[in-house]
């Protein structure tokens, strides 16, 4: 194991600057604006929905981001997530809630304090600075104090490489991700069109006439974390929000309350969100797996097809979260003034289902089913590639890489 010197972020890039306090313009032909939101937490800078400052704003010069510029937030949630900058065509300054380091380039590379920054060294010594506040956030001296291990430069350059060439891995798997991801609506719309316009002239039936009921969930006061394997649960509106079933979004069930297993969650089952933000509600997944002993809550339901009904659930499924016809769905909710909108099951009973031959629904159903395989044998690649960064991180940051 090698042992390298360790010095401090202030004494490699100085005392830190705060950002510019001004009010964002959505859309104009100023300056690019870097604020938290923009920041992923890959440490990667989003170019969707760009905020800007206008070019006469004084001293925006002082503000300017230049290559190997490190930006880290100092508020919120996200209170550590960190951005290395480099250019992208555009001149850009940064917002308040960020903080700016300049690293001293003849003693350290932005890139090593940006791999630095996504230890767990890094996230100890930044939680032991965070005040517990509303809103937990840090400050210039605080992240200035932080120390971190100072290789030769041309072993930072070595190992910076190493990272880089490994968390391209990450990322082309993550982009291949998201085409699987794409791939079930795209399937969808080729082989059904859009629901709403139905210009294949489906037959429609209201979905009262699919339906042998509506299972409700409820409401226990649980606890405020995830349930353990071995616990009963209760789900969270997140469990059913991105359309995809996660059985990691849950609340423990306290041990003093008599589980309800009739609410129990089973593959097979579609959930649906009765009660959320208007962009949010009437989210719909299908359960293909889950773990055991979790429950529905009271903003859930779940629908009980009848056996005759000539509707396959994957393909219900695939209709209900197609973006037109989910809109046509939200525009059922109601709901008083400051209240989160609610969907009835009366007013559910009259929506009007779009239902292709049965057969064809099957056919939707099955390729659906062999695309869920190939994306669990892209989440095991995810977690093995994650686990391969995470293991060169700690290598290279204690001289053993």
């Amino acid at each position: 194991m090698k042992r390298w010197p360790t010095k401090s972020l202030g004494e490699l890039a100085g005392g830190g600057q705060y950002g510019l306090n001004v009010a964002a313009m959505s859309e104009g032909t100023g300056v690019r604006f870097v604020r938290i939101t923009d920041i992923t937490h890959a440490g990667e800078l989003r170019h969707e929905a760009p905020a800007f400052v206008p070019d006469n704003t004084p001293e925006l010069n002082s503000y300017e981001l230049k290559d190997g510029d490190v930006l880290i937030a100092r508020s919120g949630a996200t209170a550590g997530k960190s951005y290395i900058h480099h250019s992208f065509g555009e001149r850009a300054v940064f917002a308040g809630y960020l903080i700016r380091f300049q690293p001293d380039t003849t003693k350290i590379l932005p890139r090593f304090i940006g791999a630095f920054l996504q230890t767990p060294n890094y996230w100890r010594q930044l939680n032991s600075h965070k005040r517990a506040v509303a809103q937990p956030n840090v400050n210039a001296k605080q992240l200035a104090s932080l120390v971190l291990p100072v290789p030769p430069l041309p072993e930072q350059g070595r190992i910076v490489k190493l990272l880089a060439e490994a968390d391209e891995l990450r990322k082309l798997r993550t982009k291949a991700d998201r085409r699987a991801t794409d791939l079930i609506p795209a399937l969808f719309h080729e082989m059904f069109g859009d629901p709403v316009t139905n210009t294949r002239n489906w037959k429609r039936q209201p979905f009262a006439d699919l339906l042998h009921g509506i299972d409700s969930g409820w409401s226990p006061v649980c606890h405020d974390r995830p349930a353990q394997p071995d616990e009963w649960g209760v789900l969270k509106l997140g469990a059913v929000t991105t359309c995809r079933y996660l059985d990691t979004e849950t609340k423990a069930l306290p041990e003093n309350f008599a589980p309800r297993p009739e609410l129990e969650v089973n593959v097979g089952d579609l959930l649906f969100t009765r009660k959320n933000t208007y962009e949010l509600v009437a989210a719909c997944a299908f359960v293909f797996q889950t773990r055991p002993k979790l429950t529905l809550s009271d903003l859930l339901f779940r629908f009980r097809l009848r056996p005759d009904a000539g509707v396959d659930p994957i393909f219900l499924w695939g209709l209900l979260t197609v973006p037109s016809k989910r809109k046509q769905v939200q525009t059922l909710a109601g709901g008083s003034a400051g209240s989160m909108p609610n969907i009835s099951k009366a007013r559910l009973m009259t929506l009007a289902i779009e239902l292709p031959p049965l057969t064809l629904q099957s056919e939707f159903a099955q390729r659906v089913t062999e695309i869920r395989a190939l994306e669990a044998g892209q989440a095991t690649s995810r977690t093995h590639l994650d686990t391969l960064f995470q293991s060169m991180l700690h290598r290279a940051f204690n001289g053993q890489l």
